[in-house]
């Protein structure tokens, strides 16, 4: 996408775009791949020229809202960590991490046509997302708070498949107790005493 590696936007410009991003992807999740361009400039609060300005094809917009839920997702970690204790931190991504499946899965027939179209929404998605578990989890880890012999690559599996059978908004309830469980699988366990 050529807008990142563009000058910045300015403030209100930026905003707008944020805004047509969010809308994109609930309008995309609820209403699908007919949704219309002013329906989502309409939920966004923006004119349809904007939204055209931005995102001239459905393909781009579609695309820029997953890599936008991508990014939001990512970048929430160095924050977590600055007001949270790491455990806690790794708990709340991991249901923003849900709150990303569930979109993504809501987009699903809006991706397919974007690959479709030869384009390739996902491309870092992968390892931008194994470097915030990596982040969380080494956070974790050196606070005693995790255990060390677990590595980021098993917490991202252990994630796709609570996404993959618990994504939906009404399996909420499910996911929230899987990644509970998830994360009493985590903790250290104390060594074993040496008494015979």
């Amino acid at each position: 996408m050529a807008r990142d590696t563009e000058r910045p936007l300015r403030a209100d410009a930026q905003r707008n775009r944020d805004k047509i991003l969010a809308a994109a992807v609930r309008v995309f999740t609820e209403e699908g791949l007919d949704t219309h361009f002013e329906r989502i400039a309409k939920e966004a609060g923006v004119g349809t020229g904007t939204l055209y300005r931005n995102f001239p094809t459905r393909e781009i917009l579609i695309e820029a809202a997953y890599r936008n839920e991508v990014a939001r997702l990512c970048d929430a970690v160095p924050d977590l960590l600055a007001t949270l204790p790491p455990r806690e931190a790794l708990r709340v991504w991991m249901g923003r991490f849900v709150d990303y499946a569930t979109a993504k899965l809501g987009m699903a027939d809006a991706l397919r046509a974007v690959v479709a179209s030869g384009a390739d929404p996902y491309g870092h998605s992968r390892d931008m997302i194994q470097t915030a578990i990596s982040s969380l989890m080494a956070a974790g880890t050196a606070a005693g708070v995790l255990r060390s012999d677990i590595r980021p690559t098993d917490m991202f599996a252990a994630l796709a498949g609570i996404a993959l059978t618990s994504a939906k908004p009404e399996q909420r309830d499910q996911a929230e107790r899987l990644l509970d469980l998830t994360m009493d699988g985590l903790k250290p366990t104390p060594p074993q005493s040496s008494e015979s």
